[in-house]
């Protein structure tokens, strides 16, 4: 693997990563964890300066307005534009609308680009990946999916509830799986449907996901047969297509959010004294902050390389390395983040520092997408199954 970037990716992600110094990271300011539905306003503005700044879908091919970027030149982009939490939403690179769009893109007709995709790729309109369900339905074990569609005359009838689903507040587009005769399938299903019902926002630590997280039922929600994504009965493996490079894009932004907090902390620690001398002069501080800079770059590795398989190989078949990746990546920004907040001592737990929200959002990465104990016997089972070599 060759890790020099071209001059035109060094160029772009200097540009990236000047637009969310000066444009983005002010925003930041506004008490928007108080005021969640001003997210939404703020994705917006911020995305029509990355459209003017030509930033705008750094990760979709130049077909769909996009600025082509292979696997490989978009995690060093997509780690710039997390180092802001609302980087990735500015560039319209987040989920869910991120793997929405590369899901539609593969698996939709052309009616559904036009109803669908294009909207999305303008950022006119968000939407939500609905699969997660109360116990005892789908979490980490898709198989356990009791949301189910059934079939009538001209298209089909879904019925089940789903939560924590995110985005779905203000979503035009729901993408819906449910389990059908043989398998399950994705259901296109417009918010406006009078079947589909936005439940409760369910309260959770993280607070810059726009549209936040809720839950929904489906009540005799129909939809016609064009609404249907992909292959009837083949709604796993699509979810699969689509869930193993979201893995890695979660790591390529967190892994800036990481970034973004070892940037706060050591302004911090070398101005703030203790002791008659400034932190950073002090032994177990400097061997904190090499613990941070080691990690990130073994972290770094990690998603270079999984970004490579990404560009050499379909994505069913890079599940391995994902599975390892966003296990090792979630962990790493978590215990980076958690140092740094103790090494900025009580103003580390404050909102000002961002760190508190660095934190906030990066936990929870460790459940979703698969929490790390699933990835792990996963993991496991392959290399025992095929007596993998390390």
């Amino acid at each position: 693997m060759d890790f020099t970037l071209s001059p035109d990716t060094e160029a772009l992600r200097r540009r990236v990563k000047q637009f969310i110094d000066d444009i983005v990271i002010p925003r930041e300011s506004e008490d928007l964890w108080t005021q969640p539905e001003r997210l939404d306003e703020i994705r917006r503005e911020l995305q029509a300066q990355a459209k003017a700044a030509e930033l705008y879908l750094p990760h979709l091919p130049k077909a769909l307005g996009g600025l082509g970027l292979n696997w490989s030149d978009t995690a060093v982009i997509f780690e710039e534009a997390g180092r802001s939490l609302l980087g990735p939403r500015a560039l319209n690179a987040a989920a869910p609308d991120d793997g929405n769009m590369r899901t539609l893109s593969h698996w939709g007709t052309p009616a559904q680009h036009a109803r669908w995709l294009k909207p999305l790729l303008a950022g006119d309109i968000r939407s939500c990946f609905a699969m997660t369900e109360p116990a005892p339905g789908a979490g980490s074990d898709p198989s356990a999916l009791l949301t189910v569609a059934s079939k009538v005359p001209g298209g089909w009838r879904i019925n089940g509830r789903k939560w924590f689903i995110t985005g779905a507040e203000g979503a035009s587009l729901a993408i819906v799986l449910a389990r059908t005769d043989a398998g399950a399938t994705m259901f296109l299903v417009d918010t406006s449907n009078p079947g589909f019902r936005l439940g409760r926002a369910m309260r959770t630590m993280d607070s810059f996901a726009v549209g936040g997280h809720s839950e929904l039922a489906f009540v005799d929600c129909e939809v016609g047969d064009d609404d249907v994504l992909g292959e009837i009965n083949r709604g796993f493996h699509h979810a699969q297509y689509r869930l193993a490079p979201a893995r890695v894009t979660h790591c390529m932004r967190f892994l800036g959010a990481a970034v973004r907090a070892v940037e706060i902390t050591q302004r911090y620690v070398t101005q703030r004294q203790s002791f008659g001398r400034v932190l950073s002069d002090h032994q177990a501080v400097q061997t904190q902050l090499a613990d941070c800079h080691i990690e990130i770059r073994a972290a770094r590795l990690m998603v270079a390389h999984t970004a490579w398989e990404l560009d050499h190989l379909e994505p069913t078949a890079v599940k391995h390395g994902s599975s390892m990746t966003k296990v090792f990546v979630s962990e790493t920004v978590h215990r980076v983040i958690d140092r740094c907040m103790q090494l900025c001592g009580g103003w580390g737990t404050t909102e000002e520092s961002m760190l508190a929200h660095l934190y906030a959002d990066v936990r929870p990465f460790r459940i979703y997408d698969g929490p790390s104990e699933v990835h792990r016997a996963s993991i496991a089972k392959r290399v025992l199954n095929r007596s993998m070599r390390p």
